[in-house]
This record gives structure tokens, sequence and C-alpha cells, in this order.
């Protein structure tokens, strides 16, 4: 009796869950393919498998194992009902999974070393060996149903599968459930799987070929080798991908977060937001780090549901958890925002849209453009404002916004414009700001560099460096001196420096000689009569530093152009590894700022000062908002902006500003 009612619930389990415990699935109106990278294996030779990996393609729509019964499930006493932990409601006979919940166990590296100090291999078993290879060979071709063929084979032949084998499992059954498989490319430098990861992005920039490159931010990723599945390979995906979880949780297999974000992902694809976030909750609980992926799929079930509160509570959770959102995440917020009217979450999202993004991509253009057609927001504002709060709040923030609240009554008016080399908006007439980092930021900013510096400089060097700012410093601008020196490519030549140092000079309002950073080593190299004479004329000018031995004096000039928020001359382009350390909090803004990029002429030196305006998007003391859109033009002054001004107040032409066919265009991806 216990066996037949045994049987009947196993046969049944996983149909359970899918009608009892969750919501009917709605694909969702963004973000449907979030890929997480399947995970990385040793190098191991090639070999020929036995068993045949299926093509998704040519597999039939009810494909079964020999010994699976109508769930899919083998019936194979060794089979996954084993041991199955299941929670059972007598009304209702629902079942559900529960969740594994425990401490992460250590696993020896390969290649660690033992007690004695020597090297350890580990050594896999034929059948270890064979399944591993199998699954690569699988996740390559994006096989799902070979996949799982492969599982069910190791089920029955005994075989207990390890970390690896779940996560590549639980990997294609995740992507097999949202209805899109990307198979993975074959990887280099002992990698048999590439890592590639399709970031959290919406179905409209996917549909627009033109907006592919700002939505996708993937590594070896091919959109042509995508295979779609059908609904019954969808639904089989999910239930067996459920099924293989719940087997990894009774065999008490360590999660890691690759794992978890598979589960998030077909929870996902169940529409069941409070599964795919329960998720990203138990890797804290594990010790295990979130990552941007690992918050998508709930992220966009909230968003999608319209469920604004808990979808700002997922970010929340992120932001304390230090993962920061990228626009495809703050553009989902802003659609659920938009569409349930929320203007105090539309002005917070534009700010952070303007700290994170600067020019926003054409669909979430289309977003705003939406809102500042509402009624909504043509209720939201305040009438009268005391214009010096105003002000102030802007001078304090380094220009470019205020963030008060909205400002001003009425409808708005919104156009396409450009943005001249005076600042001036050709449409309504206002000055664009040239926005600073502000007085915190730039403090936290100058510390995060010497930080650095400390850590990889020897004998206190940069410390030194430090005090002696304080003692002959401010500068009002500083010269890399490598940089200049060696624009010739094949040799340092001394005089282009002197060149450039005269030159900015001229430009500066005290006429101060810059400080030229230069390493002591091509300094000591001047030994010539001339390049003596211009080494003694820096030193009594107090404007020549030399770096010491072993130190970067790329983190020397930095630092002394942002402590002193002066100008930095130097054509380096600042993408190096030693300026991905800063992040992108601070940096780009303040670059764009303070760099000066120079060329060498008949005349003399040419200078390429800073922008008189920053391509960001700004909020003025009037209210006004001016937007900068993204596209594939490097040229900023071809870059299109939207003006966006109170009714009352525009002075937009009329063949500016933006029609209902244009914005119905822009916002018809979105309906």
């Amino acid at each position: 009796m216990a066996s037949s009612i045994f049987n009947t619930l196993h046969q049944n389990h996983l149909l359970s869950i899918t009608l009892c415990k969750y919501s009917s699935f709605n694909f969702l109106s963004f973000s449907p393919f979030l890929f997480l990278s399947p995970p990385s294996s040793p190098l191991i030779p090639h070999s020929t498998l036995s068993t045949k990996n299926h093509e998704i393609s040519s597999q039939p729509t009810n494909f079964r194992t020999k010994k699976e019964n109508a769930s899919g499930v083998s019936s194979s006493k060794s089979g996954s009902q084993v041991g199955r932990r299941q929670t059972v409601n007598e009304g209702s006979r629902s079942t559900k999974i529960k969740p594994f919940v425990t401490k992460t166990e250590k696993i020896p590296k390969r290649g660690s070393r033992n007690r004695k100090g020597l090297k350890s291999k580990k050594v896999e078993s034929p059948e270890e060996l064979k399944s591993r290879i199998g699954l690569d060979k699988c996740c390559k071709k994006g096989d799902v149903m070979g996949a799982i063929q492969l599982y069910d084979l190791a089920r029955r032949e005994g075989f207990k599968m390890g970390q690896y084998h779940y996560a590549v499992l639980l990997y294609l059954c995740s992507s097999a459930s949202t209805g899109v498989v990307q198979p993975a490319k074959s990887g280099s430098g002992g990698r048999n799987l590439s890592s590639f990861e399709l970031k959290f992005s919406s179905s409209d920039n996917l549909d627009n070929t033109s907006n592919k490159k700002d939505a996708n931010l993937i590594e070896n990723h091919d959109h042509s080798s995508e295979i779609q599945v059908s609904e019954d390979i969808k639904k089989y995906a999910l239930e067996r991908g459920l099924e293989i979880y719940e087997q990894m949780c009774i065999d008490k297999v360590p999660m890691n977060e690759p794992t978890l974000t598979a589960v998030a992902r077909m929870a996902m694809s169940m529409k069941n937001g409070e599964m795919a976030f329960d998720m990203v909750k138990q890797m804290k609980q594990l010790g295990l780090n979130p990552k941007l992926r690992s918050y998508g799929p709930a992220l966009s079930v909230f968003c999608s549901n319209g469920d604004v509160d808990k979808a700002f509570a997922v970010e929340q959770h992120m932001l304390e958890h230090g993962v920061s959102p990228e626009e495809p995440e703050l553009e989902a917020l802003l659609q659920a925002s938009v569409e349930a009217c929320k203007g105090d979450r539309v002005y917070d999202l534009l700010h952070k849209l303007r700290a994170s993004v600067r020019k926003v991509s054409p669909s979430t253009a289309g977003l705003v453009v939406r809102w500042f057609k509402s009624k909504a927001a043509s209720r939201l504002g305040k009438s009268k404002w005391d214009k010096r709060v105003i002000k102030e709040a802007i001078e304090s923030r380094g220009g470019g916004w205020h963030g008060q609240g909205w400002l001003g009554k009425g409808k708005w008016s919104i156009s396409f414009t450009n943005v001249g080399d005076d600042a001036i908006c050709r449409s309504c007439g206002d000055k664009l700001a040239s926005i600073d980092l502000d007085p915190e930021e730039t403090e936290n900013f100058a510390k995060s560099v010497a930080s650095i510096a400390i850590k990889r400089d020897k004998d206190s060097s940069f410390q030194k460096f430090q005090k002696w700012l304080e003692y002959f410093g401010p500068f009002e601008a500083v010269i890399d001196g490598a940089n200049v020196g060696l624009i010739m490519q094949n040799r340092f030549i001394p005089s282009k420096i002197n060149t450039i140092a005269n030159g900015i000079r001229q430009k500066l309002p005290s006429k101060r000689w810059p400080l030229i950073v230069l390493h002591n080593k091509r300094v000591a190299g001047m030994k010539d009569s001339v390049n003596k004479a211009l080494v003694e004329k820096w030193k009594n000018a107090d404007s020549l530093y030399a770096t010491p031995t072993g130190s970067n004096d790329d983190w020397y000039w930095l630092y002394a152009a942002i402590k002193f928020k002066c100008l930095i001359v130097t054509n380096d382009e600042m993408r190096d590894h030693t300026f991905q350390l800063l992040g992108n909090d601070f940096f780009p803004k303040w670059q764009e700022r303070h760099q000066v990029r120079f060329d060498f002429t008949d005349v003399g030196p040419v200078f390429h000062m800073p922008r008189s305006y920053s391509v960001v998007i700004q909020e003025s003391e009037n209210g006004h908002w001016h937007i900068p859109i993204a596209s594939d033009s490097e040229n900023e002054s071809e870059v299109k902006w939207l003006c966006i001004t109170r009714s009352k107040s525009s002075v937009a032409s009329k063949d500016s500003i933006i029609s209902k066919p244009e914005v119905k265009s822009m916002s018809k991806s979105f309906h």
C-alpha cells in the first residue's frame, strides 16, 4: 500500500509542483534570456562517448529514455525517486521541493598540495571522466536532451554525480526552460568550456538589431547558434531540471552560485518571483556571493508582473550585498515605475541612470518619452521653489543636477536636439554644465587611488610623494612625462615634455609650471648637456617629481591631478588593468572633466581641452532635463539629446518637437 502511494506521488510529483505551487507562466515582456556562465572544467583528453548525444533539433517532443515513465523520471530502483524528500499536503495532495540549506563543504582544489608539500593529482574514475566529457559535449552543442539522457544513464548505473555534473545539467535545463539554449564554445588554455554570460536584458532590445550591442553584454556568444526549443521541450526541461535540483539536495552536493541561479531561472520560467528571490537569499546563507545575473530572474518577474515594491526590494538586496544594477536592470525598474505611475521612483531612477549609465540606450529613451508624455508626469512638480536652495544643491553636487524633485507644473514638451561646442542646447537655449565630482566623491576617489598605490609601492615612497605635494602644491596641471616623451613611440624625447609644459602653462590662470611626473630611470638617463639643463630648469621651478624604482608612475600623476582638481595632460586612454581597478563609479566622469589630449604640429602643440559640457543626463535649476542617447558614433558633437521642458517655458522649435507618431514609434516595443 505504502509503495503504491509512493509511486503515485512520484509520478505526479513535479506536475503537482507546477500546478499547485506555482502560477501559470506567461513569457515576460523582457529578459527571457538570462544565461549564466557554464561551469569551467580542467582540460581533459577528448574521447568518444558510447552514448549517443541527441541534438535538440532532431529530438521528438515526447522524448523519453526506455526506462522512464510519463513524468520523465527513471523507474529504476536506483533512480531519482529513491530517498526523495517531499512535503505532502493531505488535502490537496500537492508536493513541493524543500529548499536545501547547508554550509558549503570545502572541496580540495585540483592540484592542491598534500601535507608533505607535494602536489597531488585527482584521479577521475572512468565513469566520472566519461560523464564529464559527455556533459561537456552536450553543453557545447546546447544538447539538453542528450545531457538528460546521460543523467538518466548515470542514475541507472548507480554513478554518483558531483557538483560540476549538476551545474552543467541545471544550466542546460534552465536555458531550455526559457525557450532558448545557447551552446558554449570550446575554450582554450586548459578549459573545455569557456564562460559566456548574457546579462539581464529586455526582449525589446533583442528584437531590435541596432540595440543588441547595448543590451547584450556577452563573452563568447554567437546569436546565430541559439537553439529555439518547442513548448514541449521547455516544459520537459523545466520538469526534469527541478527533479535534478531536488536530487542534488538529496545527495547533499554543495551548492554554488551557478546552480542556484539556474534554479532561479527555472522559477522565472514559471513566473514565480518569490522562488527566484529565495534562491538568491539562500546564497548568503551558504556563504556564497550573488552576482548581477543571480538577481535577474526575480527582478524580471516582479517588474513584468507590475510588483514595483517587490522589484525595488530586489534592488535594495543587490545594493546591500555590493551588487550594482546596470542599465538593463534600471530600465526594467523604470518600465515598471512608468506603468505604475510612480513619479518618485521615476525621478530616482533618472538620477541612477545619470550616475551609472550617462548616455541611455534608445529603448530607455523610449521609456523616458513615455513618462514625460503621461498625465501623471504633468501633474507632478512644485509650482514654487527656493532658487537659492536649488542653486546651492547644484554647486554642492559638482553641477548638472540638484536632486530636489520635479520642478514646475503642467505638460512637458520633448524634442530631439543637439548641443553645440558652446554647451548651448539648440532647442531650449539652456547652457549645459561641465560636471565635476562633488567634494565627497573627490576625497573618496583620491583615497582609493592612494590606497592602491601605497599597497603596491615599497619603502613608503608614495607617502613621501603625498608629503611632497603638501609642501610644493597646489598645481593647476599635471603632465604624464612618459606618455609625452614617448610620443614618437620608438625613443624618449625630453624636449617634447618641455614643449608641452610650456604650451599648457600659457592656458593656465597662474601661468605656473605644471607638475611633471617622470620615472627616475628616465631622469637619470638624461645625461647630455641639453637634457641636463631641462632637468635643472624643471627642478628650479619645483615642477619635477621623479618616481622611485619599482613604482608605477601612473598612480602618482593620477593622484596629484585628483587631489588638486586640476588638468592632466596625457594621451593615455586609461583603459588598462591599472585604471580598471578604480571601477566605473567616479573615473569616467573625472576623466571627461580633467584630461587634456595633445598633438604635435609644425606650428607647435595643439591641445584638446575638456569639453565645455558633460555628455551625461542633466537636470537644470529651472526643472529642465537633457538626456543624451547612445549611438554607434564616437563623435560627441553628433550625440542626439532629449530636451525636456515644461510646455509654458519651452522655446523649442516646432521642427524639433517630438510628434505623437514619433513617441509611438519609440515606445511601441513597450506596449
